[in-house]
């Protein structure tokens, strides 16, 4: 009877590392085969406008709550759809706060997902992991914050895998927070503003989807493309910073070897 506690800790234990994960993934595929990732578009938003706007105008503080809310589980579930996200904050609120709350939600969102990616493997890998892994995930974690930042700062990497990454390379938390909190801020804030600027165009085109259906179309559709406000000058500007946060890597390098050569 003595040895049962004993061979169940095992047991317990592993529940309690892959439950969470587990849950994530079952609610994200839910999500997706429902189609909730659907939901999250200009033309959900421009159907709902006025409804929107006059919650808003009632209550600021709940709405800019419930925005935050649904960006948290958008980016703890791995959904798509962060971009739009971002720029219907600004849309919503301005660039200024909609960006602070995009900001939060994006960053909560992201430390949930890594906490519970952690707890699931990245211990368990590093305790499995070769001498080879090991010594990259010990060079990504001496530079975790500047890597982190470049690759937050640069919004061409996937965002879910930046959340992962980290993980299985065992970064601490609150680098992994500090890191993606002030890498995020350029990006988050410049399509923000877009957003805050689209209010003519999303009126425009609500103007005409809404002629559509009353008119008794059948394919009334919005022809706003989202994906049209990412530029090359704006991802080149984004990147052209990103590079910046690789600085201080590159010097600690550099001194590194100085040293090194200097005592040989």
């Amino acid at each position: 009877m003595s040895e049962l506690p004993a061979k169940a800790t095992p047991a317990r234990s592993a529940v309690r590392r892959w439950l969470p994960l587990a849950v994530i993934v079952a609610l994200s595929v839910a999500a997706i085969a429902i189609g909730w990732n659907r939901k999250i578009s200009f033309e959900t938003l421009v159907r709902h406008n006025e409804a929107v706007h006059a919650f808003i105008l009632g209550s600021r503080i709940t709405a800019v709550a419930i925005y935050v809310a649904v960006y948290v589980v958008a980016i703890a579930l791995s959904l798509p759809g962060g971009l739009i996200l971002t720029m219907s904050g600004g849309f919503l609120f301005g660039g200024l706060l909609g960006g602070a709350a995009a900001v939060i939600g994006a960053t909560a969102g992201a430390c949930i997902f890594f906490t519970i990616a952690k707890s699931a493997f990245g211990e368990h890998l590093a305790r499995r992991a070769g001498p080879l892994a090991e010594k990259l995930a010990e060079g990504f974690r001496a530079d975790a914050f500047h890597y982190l930042l470049f690759l937050r700062l640069v919004p061409v990497f996937p965002f879910v895998l930046i959340n992962i990454v980290p993980a299985l390379a065992g970064v601490r938390l609150r680098t992994f927070a500090a890191a993606t909190f002030i890498g995020i801020i350029p990006a988050t804030f410049t399509f923000a503003f877009l957003g805050a600027g689209l209010e003519s165009v999303i009126r425009a085109q609500s103007a005409i989807y809404h002629a559509c259906l009353a008119a008794g179309g059948a394919d009334c559709k919005l022809d706003f493309d989202v994906k049209a406000a990412v530029t090359p000058e704006l991802l080149g500007a984004l990147a052209a910073l990103g590079l910046l946060a690789l600085i201080p890597v590159a010097v600690k390098r550099i001194r590194a070897r100085r040293v090194a050569n200097s005592s040989g």
